[in-house]
């Protein structure tokens, strides 16, 4: 799988500009605030449908104009694809040319796994976003995800309105049992999928770990979720009736998952060193590649965003040389050789690729 061509008109600072890619490494070299990771961006919105740091989608679109669009030509080892998406007051999307009609019709097209500075903040930061690693990497493999975690969070929010309305205007407490049936339904199939996949890094990341560490740590993955079993959660649902109400929020549920990591037996967001985090991110992304080639039978391209500022050169070496057959999207502000690889460099400035 590899990215032919990136269009990109009226995209945050970038005016009309194409970008013809390589099949191997792709670096884009230039200053801060250059337009470097708009590049990353617009691959990433492409393949999720969402961006991965705007809030807005307007945000999206160069300032001083009304609408902005873009363009992704791919090749898979099956086919050819386009992906457009156009921004105005709504957002529409293309897939080869034709209009969908749900946004998570883009799944599976591209399939990316993205490195950042800021994905020690899985770690770091509290389990939402260690929910979000694990909903984009599903939602790229099973499409039907993404329906499953929408009705659930559409639930939970009926359900939450129904609790202040029974504190409230005293409705009756019996007509939860009718959201609690529907949130378990839900909660049922996202758990299955979540597990699926926490099973399938398990399976992955100790020997990659291993291998980065020199096998000097032992990772441990455990999944923390109220949802194993559908009657159960049905019960304690019931059982914290009185408190939701009071509360006037549901506090049980997938959407309270969360994931802990282990080093030696040791919680590493808690007792880690910045290396050990760092080093775990890097263990589950490597994981996260190795999912996407199981699944679909071809390596998803690799986004590094400033990543590769994080790494000495010899680290920097053994990533690559441990990542073959993958189209790499690089972002740096110093241009860098790297040995035994094909290497196409392009110098971004002021919204400008050349």
């Amino acid at each position: 799988m590899y990215i032919k061509t990136i269009k990109l008109n009226n995209f945050r600072n970038y005016t009309n500009q194409k970008i013809d890619l390589q099949k191997g490494i792709n670096l884009f070299v230039g200053d801060n605030a250059q337009g470097k990771t708009n590049i990353l961006e617009a691959v990433f919105l492409c393949a999720i449908g969402k961006s991965f740091r705007a809030k807005k989608e307007k945000e999206l679109i160069k300032i001083g104009e009304e609408n902005s669009k873009i363009e992704i030509e791919f090749e898979k080892s099956d086919r050819d694809g386009k992906i457009k998406i156009e921004i105005d007051d709504k957002k529409n999307v293309f897939v080869n040319n034709i209009k969908q009609n749900k946004l998570s019709d883009i799944l599976g097209n591209i399939n990316i796994v993205m490195f950042s500075p800021d994905d020690i903040e899985i770690l770091k930061s509290g389990p939402a976003k260690r929910r979000r690693f694990l909903n984009i990497l599903i939602s790229q493999l099973r499409p039907k995800y993404v329906y499953c975690l929408n009705m659930y969070l559409k639930t939970l929010e009926q359900r939450n309105n129904y609790l202040r309305q029974i504190k409230l205007e005293n409705k009756p407490k019996e007509m939860l049992e009718i959201w609690d049936e529907k949130l378990a339904e839900y909660a049922n199939y996202v758990y299955e999928y979540r597990n699926e996949f926490i099973e399938k890094i398990k399976s992955k990341i100790s020997k990659i770990h291993n291998d980065i560490t020199d096998n000097k740590e032992e990772i441990k993955i455990k999944y923390i979720t109220d949802c194993i079993d559908k009657e159960k959660y049905l019960q304690s649902l019931k059982d914290s009736w009185e408190q939701d109400i009071q509360k006037g929020y549901t506090g049980k549920g997938i959407h309270r998952d969360d994931i802990y990591i282990f080093i030696n037996g040791k919680q590493v967001n808690i007792y880690g060193s910045q290396g050990q985090n760092r080093t775990v991110i890097l263990s589950l992304k490597l994981s996260e590649l190795e999912i996407v080639y199981e699944e679909i039978g071809e390596y998803p391209i690799l986004l590094l965003d400033d990543f590769m500022s994080e790494l000495d050169g010899k680290r920097r070496e053994n990533l690559l040389k441990g990542i073959s057959n993958t189209q790499i999207l690089i972002t740096c502000t110093d241009e860098f050789t790297i040995s035994e690889k094909m290497c196409k460099t392009y110098f971004i400035k002021n919204g400008k690729c050349e």
